[in-house]
């Protein structure tokens, strides 16, 4: 979730201690100077705020922060280590600067780091008890360690403090977790209607929203929403991807590849070009899918020199288009360092196409506990229960897979129905 300025108020009235260095200290001086400012914009004037007074810890982290928003702008992910540089600096100069315990959370969390961004958050929880920001980032990091329960009371407390866009962003991804996929649409029409700080923040959940449409076979309705979100910030990759996707579900894959391949100039990360390798490969074009889905590893790469633990999405990436054997030690690392349910689908799948169906479905289980709808979770679950010999508990999988969406990926919808057939006919194989 986009970080929130919450001591701007201070560090503004700091600046009028000193003389004016930069006309950008000016705008960083009026509050409403910034209200709408661009991303670049307030990074300039933070980056003059912390010159004009270089002992005070508090205009660092609003750098930071400044800092973390432009990496879900752009994909740039040398602004982690810009963010993290700042943000070393704010806690030699105050260990118990709360904006910049949370700017440092907020980072580990970006990072994958969810154990040291839970510590940064109870740290900066405890430094100031009152400012709810803190909260939203232990919840998460609760979430992805695995740490269910204990989310569920910290989310609460988040909800009941400040009813905001951050907090129903978390309670709609609570519910889908969970399963409850009515509930995760209604939670995010709250967030969208709470509006953010910036535009990129509201374009974000409003990007969710098309993805929950999606997942419950809504097209029209994710259509709408992504079109929504490229209209409150224009050119935001995410939702642009969006639309790529349901083309792809409608077949239109010349249009689909046209977007994608815009959006990987755009913001190479690599969930785009797996996105793209994967559309290629359902419209028969195996060359093109060979050539763009060799560039995720440089781009994995790119993310891990600037500290992003990359293991849950890499090992599904080998597991479904590389090494099986290299999934399984990225996958059982990140189920070692975040026992969550996306660790343990990762895991799961990484077994079964390692050749250890009936391993990989204990983690098909795991992944599907809390009673997540999620197609992947089924479908996986459903060719490792295939592969395991177990062809009642796959067919349910497998359909459970494509009951809201029967188009919830070009390439592997079509496997699930093809798996269902092969269930059918008496022939269990595991088919990645």
């Amino acid at each position: 979730m986009a970080a929130v300025f919450a001591v701007a108020l201070v560090v503004f009235m700091l600046v009028n201690r000193g003389s004016r260095v930069h006309d950008t200290v000016s705008d960083a001086d009026n509050p409403a100077a910034l209200v709408g400012a661009s991303t670049d914009t307030r990074i300039k004037s933070f980056q003059a705020l912390v010159r004009a007074h270089p002992k005070d810890s508090r205009g660092y982290g609003l750098l930071a922060d400044a800092y973390l928003q432009k990496v879900r702008e752009t994909g740039d992910a040398s602004y982690y280590t810009r963010a993290g540089a700042v943000l070393h600096t704010a806690l030699r100069l105050n260990p118990r600067d709360p904006a910049a315990l949370t700017g440092a959370s907020t980072l580990a969390l970006a990072r994958h780091d969810f154990r040291g961004g839970l510590d940064y958050a109870e740290q900066a929880r405890m430094a100031a008890p009152y400012v709810v920001k803190p909260l939203g980032d232990i919840v998460d990091a609760q979430v992805e360690l695995g740490r269910y329960a204990e989310a569920r009371r910290t989310l609460h407390l988040m909800v009941d403090a400040q009813p905001n866009l951050a907090s129903y962003a978390r309670v709609s991804y609570w519910r889908e977790l969970h399963g409850d996929l009515p509930g995760a649409i209604r939670a995010m029409k709250l967030a969208v209607s709470a509006g953010g700080q910036a535009a990129e923040n509201v374009a974000y959940v409003q990007t969710l929203l098309g993805n929950l449409y999606f997942t419950v076979g809504r097209l029209d309705d994710s259509r709408e929403a992504y079109r929504t979100a490229l209209a409150r910030f224009p050119g935001y990759v995410p939702a642009s991807a969006g639309l790529a996707g349901v083309e792809a579900a409608h077949g239109r894959f010349s249009i689909a590849i046209r977007r994608y391949r815009d959006a990987v100039a755009r913001l190479p990360l690599p969930q785009y070009v797996v996105a793209l390798g994967e559309t290629e490969l359902a419209a028969g074009r195996r060359a093109a899918a060979r050539r763009d889905l060799a560039l995720v590893g440089a781009e994995e790469k790119l993310l891990q020199a600037n500290g992003v633990n990359t293991d849950v999405d890499l090992a599904l990436f080998e597991a479904s288009h590389g090494s099986p054997a290299r999934a399984v030690v990225l996958a059982r690392r990140a189920w070692a360092q975040a026992p969550s349910v996306r660790s343990a689908d990762a895991l799961g799948w990484a077994l079964t196409r390692a050749g250890r169906p009936a391993e990989g479905l204990r983690f098909g289980h795991r992944a599907l506990a809390l009673g997540s709808r999620d197609p992947m979770f089924l479908f996986h679950a459903g060719l490792s229960a295939s592969a395991a010999g177990r062809a009642g508990e796959a067919r349910a999988y497998l359909a459970r897979s494509v009951a809201l969406n029967r188009r919830f990926s070009p390439l592997y919808a079509p496997r699930a129905e093809r798996a269902l057939a092969e269930i059918a006919g008496g022939r269990l194989q595991v088919t990645g």
